[in-house]
């Protein structure tokens, strides 16, 4: 953790686009319909952003629990629950559609999807279509499209997908807005959690605290958040998680105030190219690989060859996207493979190739090494 809290907070650089993300516990009473007071308290939020020079993309949760309680209940089954995310989708942008013209904003709906994200001519359409609403003054409300997204083929959780829409719109800064005061070193509700104020997107207290346990309402967790706190890093672009009710919370962070948790990104910025293939893209399996193999990707940038290649999850075809993780399994990075993954798995260990097959199974030019910060 950062004991140096104060002076290594910082606000939103000049004019820069903020991606503000809303949890659904802090949009849903306890009965799950829409909250209209935390409505109205959102749109203030947002209007308050762009106010300040900040033009900013609300990525907003809540659809599943808004459809439910519409439905009668929360369904089950994936089906039933596409249902309930389209009757919900419908009731939260009714909701934003009627407060925000109320501030002179128009918004406009986006909803996105892994398989999207995981082409890049869509990729860098969505990014244009997004940049273009900011610059003509509209509000983007973007949620995951439940109603079609099916289970391996989704995000998961809107705080990955506010991560995603981070590096889209180059924003200067990702505010994620929940029910808790930032994050904490232990589980604030059994009463021992010191809360973290400042930290670096490396540090390993963020994998301490990453096991937190989901919150009764939304489908993530502390561990969602660790995971989207770091994919924003990899952009340059900090984060700040803070309770979505704080008065003045928004006021407190465009000053480079102490609100939530503030993540320090890394010092290395990957280009759009690199940011895509890290984190637009499904990945397709998994390659494990040898501490020697570590060192000659993470320390000199090579390619990824057979012999380090221990043991792979998965069957995909040449060009698709796969993780590579070390044997303890931690993530060392992604990259897009030469081969299938049975040519891969006849050639991992070895060091000669068959002819006219590419000696490397990653080279270098299509692999993200995530390992160091």
């Amino acid at each position: 953790m950062d004991e140096d809290a104060g002076r290594r907070r910082a606000p939103p650089p000049t004019g820069s686009p903020v991606v503000l993300k809303v949890g659904s516990s802090s949009l849903t009473r306890a009965d799950g319909a829409v909250d209209e007071r935390a409505i109205e308290r959102v749109m203030w939020q947002v209007s308050t952003f762009w106010e300040a020079g900040h033009p900013a993309v609300l990525v907003s949760s809540g659809a599943v629990a808004a459809g439910s309680s519409a439905v009668g209940g929360r369904p089950s089954d994936t089906t039933g629950l596409q249902v309930a995310a389209a009757v919900g989708q419908t009731l939260l942008m009714s909701h934003y559609s009627r407060v925000f013209p109320s501030i002179g904003r128009t918004v406009g709906q986006v909803l996105l999807t892994v398989d999207v994200l995981a082409m890049r001519a869509q990729y860098l359409h969505a990014r244009r279509t997004l940049t273009r609403m900011l610059e003509r003054g509209i509000v983007p409300i973007v949620n995951e499209n439940d109603t079609v997204a099916i289970h391996g083929w989704k995000m998961g959780d809107n705080d990955r997908l506010a991560a995603i829409v981070s590096h889209l719109v180059s924003a200067g800064m990702l505010v994620l807005l929940t029910d808790t005061d930032g994050l904490y070193s232990a589980d604030p509700r059994t009463g021992e959690g010191e809360p973290i104020l400042t930290v670096r997107h490396r540090d390993p207290i963020l994998d301490r605290v990453a096991a937190g346990a989901p919150g009764p309402v939304g489908s993530g967790g502390v561990g969602t958040k660790v995971e989207a706190v770091r994919m924003a890093a990899w952009s340059g672009i900090p984060t700040v998680i803070a309770r979505s009710d704080r008065p003045g919370v928004v006021d407190t962070i465009i000053r480079g105030g102490a609100a939530g948790t503030y993540v320090v990104p890394g010092d290395t910025k990957l280009s759009a190219w690199k940011l895509w293939l890290a984190f637009g893209q499904q990945p397709s399996g998994t390659l494990r690989i040898d501490d020697g193999a570590v060192r000659a990707l993470a320390r000199r940038g090579g390619s990824l060859l057979p012999v380090g290649i221990t043991g792979m999850e998965g069957e995909f075809p040449a060009g698709a996207s796969v993780e590579v993780r070390s044997s303890t399994g931690v993530l060392v990075g992604k990259g897009l493979v030469t081969a299938d993954s049975d040519q891969i798995r006849d050639r991992m260990g070895k060091r000669t190739t068959d002819t006219g097959v590419p000696s490397e199974v990653i080279h270098r030019d299509r692999l993200v090494v995530l390992l160091d910060g």
